[in-house]
């Protein structure tokens, strides 16, 4: 048997059999003004088993080419919602048991690999703004604010890579 590079095909046979990680993460993506970064948000969503990315402020929204283009379509297959009161909605999901975290270096973040969550603990990531991050009113209203420790000379990374790391990084956590 020869390894060999899977065709899109064999995928979809296999999907059925693949096993989601025990715990619920959805994306709160606020004021993320480029439209291939909410693209990307979309893959990486559907790759990672997101269940729901809700949308604010100035972020674009599906129906748009440039998200879709970015999404490879996945925009069709990972809920979303437009959210206009951000208060209401973090409110809605610490009284349905999600832990909120914020992506986002500040003096009292603490690195991504250092959470500890309960095996099946719900969590609401959020992630802010391409040039301002997450919003002051954003972090003082999660549970938690973390980072990816940094090994180079900048202090951040593309919204959508981080977002990337910080999901399959909270999968793996007590999984």
């Amino acid at each position: 048997m020869s390894n060999r590079q899977l065709e899109h095909a064999d995928h979809l046979e296999n999907k059925n059999t693949k096993k989601k990680g025990n715990r619920q993460i959805s994306l709160l993506a606020h004021n993320i003004t480029v439209p291939m970064n909410v693209g990307s948000l979309f893959r990486i969503s559907d790759a990672l088993g997101v269940e729901k990315i809700y949308v604010s402020g100035d972020t674009p929204i599906p129906p748009n080419n440039k998200i879709r283009k970015t999404s490879r379509s996945t925009e069709k297959y990972v809920p979303y919602e437009t959210v206009e009161n951000l208060v209401e909605l973090i409110n809605r999901l610490k009284e349905e048991n999600y832990t909120i975290i914020a992506l986002e270096i500040t003096s009292d973040s603490v690195p991504l690999q250092e959470i500890q969550l309960g095996k099946t603990q719900k969590v609401c990531l959020i992630l802010g703004s391409e040039n301002t991050g997450v919003s002051e009113e954003l972090l003082k209203l999660s549970d938690i604010t973390t980072h990816i420790p940094m090994l180079g000379h900048n202090s951040s990374m593309n919204v959508a890579t981080a977002c990337g790391i910080a999901v399959y990084s909270l999968t793996l956590i007590n999984n």
